[in-house]
């Protein structure tokens, strides 16, 4: 007869092997799954005071909560994609002027800029009246990131859809899922459980707000100064801002190109003007209030929320904006645990 030990590793081994299964099958949802459970937690007080309020009927509570959640999610997407063929008409007819005549020449302050500005006029005047040439050098890689940038949206859209369908059944099974899995954190951390887990709920409230909040500022920052300098298309490269934003480079790309092209059309005053607006209130925006508002939220230092942010992005995708700052956050706790400092100590070093 084969010993209890044996039946233990044999037990074990089952059970890993079930349990790879299960995550193998869930992989390719895993980021939908992810998006419904911060959407639930998020809006859970919402949730229990809407379900007050119509008697507590779960069921319907979930129901038209998903509804307005498919309407502030999906609804912008839709609505703009409806709503800017024009937009996309003047952006298609503007690159293609851009095509044909080149850049315009580099402005004379370029050249006097310190250490790099004469390796920046020559490498402009080379584009300048030449149309081709500039289609040479940058449509390649330009294609590339829009389609790649195509098919990463496309992703997004199709995960956040999926998403929302999913936040309706963590609505209705909410509670009996946070006890499950405070019982299954208890056996892995002790009585510490409770604690990490309700940082880790403070701070996934605290970037969600930073970000989707920040995100919004800064599309319709962009698009209110594209629209004053004459871009076309202002309210289109506004929502393209605002889907960037989450991206560290992104916002400067859209403002950045649009400089450019009033340059091109012999208007450097508002080219000037379009820099400006970008980099002192979108870019600011991005860098310096985002990160603030999200360590108020979590009450975790403003380098840790900076650092997990991009480090998030840069790792895991838009999603990383999300589980980045999460896991820093729980690493941060414990590692102050660990050298023997009190949660209480830490607090009077973040930002409040």
């Amino acid at each position: 007869m084969e010993s209890p030990r044996s039946d233990r590793v044999l037990a074990v081994l089952a059970l890993a092997l079930l349990g790879a299964g299960c995550v193998l099958v869930l992989w390719p949802f895993l980021t939908s799954l992810i998006w419904a459970a911060i959407l639930a937690s998020t809006s859970w007080p919402v949730f229990l005071r809407l379900n007050h309020w119509v008697g507590n009927r779960r069921t319907l509570t979930a129901g038209l909560l998903t509804v307005l959640g498919t309407v502030a999610l999906l609804g912008p997407i839709v609505a703009v994609a409806l709503a800017q063929a024009d937009n996309v008409a003047q952006l298609a007819r503007a690159v293609s002027a851009l095509g044909k005549e080149g850049l315009p020449d580099a402005p004379a302050w370029l050249a006097n800029l310190p250490l790099v500005g004469p390796t920046l006029h020559s490498y402009w005047q080379q584009f300048a009246h030449d149309g081709q040439r500039l289609i040479n050098e940058v449509g390649g890689p330009a294609q590339a990131a829009a389609l790649s940038g195509g098919r990463v949206l496309a992703q997004g859209v199709v995960d956040m859809a999926l998403s929302v369908f999913l936040v309706f059944f963590f609505f209705l099974y909410g509670e009996t899922l946070n006890v499950r899995l405070r019982i299954a954190l208890e056996h892995m951390a002790g009585p510490r459980a409770s604690y990490l887990l309700d940082i880790a709920r403070g701070t996934v409230s605290g970037v969600i707000y930073g970000v989707l909040g920040t995100a919004l500022a800064q599309g319709v920052l962009a698009a209110i100064g594209f629209a004053i300098a004459g871009v076309p298309g202002a309210v289109l490269l506004g929502a393209v801002t605002f889907f960037l934003s989450v991206v560290p480079i992104g916002p400067p790309l859209v403002w950045g190109g649009a400089a450019i092209w009033l340059f091109q059309q012999g208007q450097p005053g508002w080219a000037v003007f379009v820099a400006v607006w970008g980099f002192f209130l979108v870019s600011t925006v991005d860098n310096v209030i985002k990160p603030f508002i999200i360590s108020r939220g979590a009450s975790l230092p403003f380098a840790i929320v900076f650092l997990g942010v991009l480090g998030g992005v840069l790792a895991f995708g838009v999603i990383g904006a999300f589980l980045g700052p999460t896991l820093l956050a729980v690493g941060y706790r414990l590692l102050l645990e660990w050298t023997g400092e009190q949660p209480a100590a830490a607090n009077d070093q973040t930002i409040n």
